[in-house]
């Protein structure tokens, strides 16, 4: 007899997105703790709540920082 629930489709783990901690996201992308719960509080960032956690979809925060990408700007040297 299986240990594994016959119930759950093949692949079922693999598609529960990865989740971050917010002191783990503040710390890759390099800003406070206290300025990524503003976000939330803001909705400014896409984030999850599980119970009483904050938590964020690594996916969703991929394609949260490309819509905030903005294209470097060049500067002309004076002729």
């Amino acid at each position: 007899m299986s240990k594994r629930n016959d119930r759950e489709p093949d692949g079922e783990r693999a598609r529960l997105p990865q989740l971050m901690r917010i002191d783990e996201l503040a710390r890759r992308l390099g800003v406070s703790v206290r300025h990524l719960r503003r976000l939330v509080q803001e909705r400014r960032i896409p984030s999850l709540k599980v119970g009483h956690f904050v938590m964020f979809d690594e996916g969703e925060i991929a394609g949260w920082l490309e819509e905030c990408r903005r294209p470097a700007e060049g500067r002309q040297r004076p002729a």
